[in-house]
């Protein structure tokens, strides 16, 4: 088996309050790992962050003698807090997110109304992946694809047989992500969606996110084969026009997400809190009537 076919093992860790699946990534011959889309804990009705589900991924890094190479976010989410800087101070490794980051926080700054203090070039990442470039976890090999429309950062990850697409597909009962935050494009999406499945039909992909359609247990990996032949919003043979009135029509009757204008203003900042004020807390903002 070549290096771009390898399998990595994959771990998934499935987090309640906001239907996320965080990632450990695994080189089984080296121990190298990435931990993609973690999350931190976040009670918003007290403003109080916490630990717990990145503390179950350090429990399991250390247990199976890993070695972290990478925190990879697959994109600024708007629906859970990284906890990227908090798993870097415990285990090392490098955060990376996609280049595009740049307009993300270009349109976010705006929004928040962020002071010159907040620098919109990426800066706050140790690592800004490109388009098809290449990175290695041990001795697999990752791809790093644009696979905008959920916002215009997106990234999808390939590492060896597997890819961590974000949000961009769901489950085949789950269809697609939306695309109407700000920078987000339905017709970009199916192109983007589109991209992924045209990956070899083998290709194991993890989801994100999962809400378990239909009362049906909470499911975050499928492949290629079956999203072509059964994924509702994106099968062979949807054509993009009706994708994007599908869409489009969705999204008209979505509210926004329950955590987003904290997630926004963490995550733009690759998981970490605004500066804390002259009393010593940090403080989160809520733009009244901007989106």
């Amino acid at each position: 088996m070549t290096a771009a076919l390898a399998a990595p093992d994959v771990t998934g860790f499935f987090d309640a309050p906001t239907n996320t699946i965080s990632y450990v990534v695994a080189d089984p011959a080296t121990k190298a790992c990435a931990i993609i889309d973690s999350v931190l804990d976040f009670d918003y009705p007290a403003g109080r962050t916490g630990t717990s589900a990145a503390d179950a991924i350090i429990a399991f890094v250390r247990h199976q003698g890993l070695t972290l190479d990478w925190l990879i976010e697959t994109h600024v989410h708007a629906d859970h807090l990284s906890a990227a800087p908090y798993l870097q101070q415990k285990l090392g490794g490098k955060i990376g997110i996609g280049e595009h980051i740049r307009t993300v926080q270009t349109t976010f700054g705006t929004i928040f109304n962020e002071t010159a203090q907040f620098h919109r070039d990426g800066s706050q990442f140790d690592h800004l992946f490109r388009d098809g470039e290449t990175y290695r976890i041990g001795g697999l090999t990752g791809t790093a694809l644009h696979t905008p429309g959920h916002t215009p950062a997106c990234m999808t990850h390939v590492i060896g047989d597997a890819a961590f697409v974000g949000d961009t597909i769901f489950m085949p009962d789950g269809g697609s992500a939306r695309a109407d935050f700000p920078g987000g494009d339905a017709r970009t999406l199916y192109r983007s969606m589109r991209r992924i499945l045209a990956l070899p039909p083998e290709t194991r992909l993890f989801m994100c996110h999962d809400y378990g359609p239909n009362g049906r247990d909470i499911r975050w990996e499928t492949t290629v084969a079956a999203e072509r032949a059964e994924n509702i919003h994106v099968h062979d043979g949807m054509t993009e026009d009706a994708f994007v009135a599908l869409r489009e029509a969705r999204d008209r009757t979505l509210g926004m997400p329950r955590l987003i204008l904290p997630a926004l203003q963490v995550n733009m900042r690759a998981g970490l809190l605004p500066p804390a004020e002259d009393n010593g807390t940090a403080y989160l903002k809520i733009p009244l009537n901007a989106l």
